[in-house]
């Protein structure tokens, strides 16, 4: 130890000690003095020369990682010069790893570490130590700070993080092709020897594909490879550390290697001739059947495009590709025939969409094969000679006249006869009649424009040997116009003219309208009918444009004098046949302000007293309507009021007799006719005129005729004639019951050929009845013509 004044001094103790067999810098300390030179401004001396500080600093501590040994590892060892050695002096350590990874003797200053150590978990430790006196537990020495670094070995083999890997490349390619890039990575120390230090290599593979040492760049080894042939590999890599050198660890993955496929096979047809067959019935868009060019390759290279080049079905048959672009779908073009054509023949092309991927030294990639095509035979409905049918018919034309005749036949070989049927929902009026053999098309009544211009009819032609083959055919009739409506006025008859009216003044224009439709247009004429030619009041002017006015010939008009004036019309049209009617026009004289505006067309109204206002006429019919309301309230109570013939309620066996003149009611009907009038009979004569309660009689009652000595019998005969006296009267009587059950025969009908056999209302004709007609019906009726016909001629009368 070295002493000088005025001056700093450092002291380095260089510490070296073995570990296993190596010798490494364990510690670096030094303590520094400093002497300070200085007077005492009070005494004017200097002061005594003393110590200001003595410490100690540590470098860096190594350690190897990975240390496997019972012991702890030795790490080194911290001292201060303050040390005598007689234990005072305690040595402290903090810091990354202080009592759980190191640990210190607190004594000797000894560092050990108490656990394993990873460099590739934890590189270096930070720590800072201090010495204490025991006793005191003061610092010593100011807190130092000290690194230990974990040395590496080589204990980590490199590996492949994303491993397994999938790679792709196309087929045919060529070598050197890169495939996949691929490293590894070892956590080994990479500055420090050759640990980290990854070399690649091929395990599995070869001679298919190989890797770079240095990049670990996967690559194409063999040329022209055929996915045809194989498609999938699969490849194994190792990465060695320490350079690949013996000893260093190595790590290994697997590369799924798929080649992909490009357009190199070209498509070839599964058969050179394919046969197929469809029904001669099958309509436009049918399937006929498929074909196929299969191609080795897969995915776009392998999609199809067909066509028909050739053949005499090129115009028949169609081809097109299916939605997953492999086959080819033939479907019929046009309508097929049997009896016209029985077969096709086609020739059909498939060729690739996309380009080829390589020379054609191994052909075209296209190919072509032959179908056939059969039509079978099938039984067909009739066919007729067009889609449709229009027809154009005159309204006036008579029943029965021929519109035109429709024709059908069965296309089929066999040319079976055909029948002819109007489909009765589309002549529900039954029109028309068709001729069931020849096909003609004919009236049954007269057709009326007016009522329907256009008939749709529906006209059916079945095979007589097969009714189920059916078709039908539209006609169109259309009704053409005939002038046969007669004009006629349109929208009004009746026009007013004002009192105040001059001579000259128009009132009205008229108008007519006709059912018919010309094709020219109408043409309306107008005039006066002969009888008002020379119509002193009014006269007509002819527009010729279908309308004509009405003016007056005077004025001086008067509601008291004539208050409606009839003016006949008459219209013609200019069709031919000329049609015309005579309408009869009403005038009506009515009251106007001075615009023309009507106030009033009654004349009555000028027959009320002047003095009579509005207010009163309102009264005047308050008071008839409340009239009117009492008088149907009075007849009411009267038609519901019950009055008993006699007023004796004595208890009679014989009280009610129970009348059943409907069917309801029954024994339960209590209001019936009261039988105690049949024992008052002088009462009941007085009554006789009573209205029965349930019909009002037509005649008047027969009983007032009977002879009184008949109903004013005495003792026990009263009631007996009261009887026979209303017996007769219900002979008599026409309204009394079984009036509801009264059927009257006046005929047999008038579809009967015997007409009527009554005797009813014969008596209205003086004519002998003739019966001449029973000998016409036969054996049957041979006694009653024998007592009712015409005798001979020569037969003598018989009174």
């Amino acid at each position: 130890m070295l002493n000088r004044v005025n001056g700093v001094y450092l002291l380095s103790f260089i510490l070296y000690y073995v570990s296993k067999g190596n010798f490494r810098l364990n510690s670096v300390c030094y303590t520094c003095y400093t002497f300070s030179h200085s007077h005492d401004e009070d005494a004017g001396r200097p002061t005594r020369l003393q110590r200001v500080k003595r410490g100690w600093v540590w470098n860096q501590f190594f350690v190897l990682e990975e240390y496997t040994g019972l012991e702890p590892l030795y790490i080194g060892k911290l001292h201060s010069d303050m040390d005598k050695g007689d234990g005072s002096i305690k040595y402290i350590l903090n810091g990354e790893g202080a009592g759980t990874t190191f640990t210190i003797d607190d004594g000797t200053g000894d560092i050990h570490a108490i656990q394993r150590l990873d460099r590739e978990v934890k590189s270096q430790y930070v720590l800072r130590a201090q010495a204490r006196n025991r006793l005191t537990d003061r610092p010593l020495e100011p807190e130092s700070e000290f690194i230990v670094k974990i040395q590496d070995i080589n204990d980590n083999e490199p590996r492949f993080l994303d491993g397994p890997y999938q790679a792709t490349v196309p087929e045919m390619s060529q070598i050197g092709t890169s495939v996949i890039h691929l490293t590894a990575t070892d956590a080994d120390d990479p500055t420090y020897g050759n640990s980290a230090r990854v070399v690649y290599s091929i395990l599995e593979g070869q001679p298919y594909f190989s890797v770079d040492a240095k990049t670990g760049m996967v690559r194409v080894s063999l040329a022209d490879m055929d996915r045809e042939i194989r498609e999938n590999y699969t490849v194994l890599i190792q990465a060695k550390d320490m350079g690949g050198q013996l000893g260093g660890l190595a790590g290994t993955t697997t590369v799924n290697i798929t080649l992909s496929d490009i357009n190199d096979n070209p498509p070839m047809f599964e058969q050179r001739l394919y046969q197929m067959s469809v029904p001669e019935s099958a309509p436009v868009g049918s399937v006929v059947g498929r074909v196929w060019a299969k191609d080795r390759d897969i995915g776009v290279n392998s999609e199809m495009k067909y066509s028909i080049i050739d053949g005499d079905g090129r115009d028949t048959f169609d081809v097109s590709t299916d939605p997953s672009n492999l086959f080819g779908i033939i479907t019929v073009k046009k309508p097929l025939d049997f009896e016209t054509k029985p077969s096709y023949t086609l020739k059909v092309e498939g060729a690739n969409t996309q380009p080829e991927a390589v020379p054609r030294h191994r052909g075209t990639f296209k190919d072509v094969t032959i179908v056939h095509v059969s039509v079978e035979d099938v039984d067909e409905p009739p066919r007729f000679d067009a889609s449709s049918y229009y027809v154009e018919m005159r309204e006036d034309a008579v029943a029965g006249a021929q519109l035109r005749t429709v024709s059908a036949r069965d296309p089929d070989a066999a040319n079976n006869t055909v029948r002819y049927y109007i489909e009765k929902s589309s002549d529900p009026q039954k029109n028309f009649y068709i001729d069931i053999t020849s096909g003609s098309l004919m009236t049954v009544r007269l057709l009326d424009r007016e009522e329907v211009c256009w008939h749709n009819i529906t006209v059916l032609a079945m095979e007589m040997n097969n009714p189920s083959q059916i078709s039908s055919v539209s006609v169109a009739v259309k009704v053409l116009d005939v002038n046969d409506n007669l004009p006629s006025l349109a929208d009004f008859s009746e026009v007013y003219v004002c009192e105040n009216a001059k001579a000259g003044q128009l009132i009205q224009t008229v108008t007519a309208e006709d059912a018919d439709e010309p094709q020219a247009g109408h043409h309306f004429t107008y005039s006066l009918a002969p009888e008002a030619t020379n119509n002193p009041n009014f006269t007509l002017r002819d527009n010729q444009d279908n309308t004509a006015w009405i003016l007056t010939r005077r004025g001086g008009w008067s509601q008291s004098e004539q208050s409606l004036y009839y003016l006949p019309i008459v219209i013609s049209d200019g069709e031919q046949p000329v049609q015309s009617s005579t309408s009869t026009l009403t005038v009506r004289v009515c009251s106007c302000d001075h615009k023309g505006s009507v106030m009033t067309c009654n004349a009555e109204a000028y027959s009320l007293p002047a003095s009579l206002s509005r207010g009163a006429l309102i009264a005047i019919l308050c008071c008839i309507f409340v009239l009117l309301v009492m008088i149907l309230l009075m007849l009411s109570l009267r038609t519901h009021r019950k009055k008993p013939f006699l007023c004796d309620e004595e208890e009679n066996v014989h009280e009610n007799i129970v009348r059943y003149d409907d069917e309801g009611g029954g024994e339960e009907d209590t209001e019936a006719f009261d039988i105690a009038a049949m024992w008052n009979p002088r009462e009941a004569h007085h009554h006789v005129g009573k209205m029965r309660q349930d019909m009002l009689p037509e005649i008047e009652s027969l009983s007032r005729y009977v002879p009184q000595a008949c109903v004013m019998g005495g003792g026990d005969s009263s009631v007996h004639g009261y009887v026979l006296a209303k017996l007769l009267e219900a002979d008599f009587d026409p309204c009394a019951p079984p009036y509801d059950s009264l059927q009257t025969y006046a005929y047999e009908g008038e579809c009967s050929v015997a007409e009527s056999l009554s005797s009813l209302q014969s008596g209205t004709s003086n004519a002998d009845h003739e019966y001449d007609y029973l000998n016409d019906w036969g054996p049957r009726f041979k006694k009653l013509a024998d007592m009712y016909g015409v005798l001979e001629t020569n037969s003598p009368p018989l009174w």
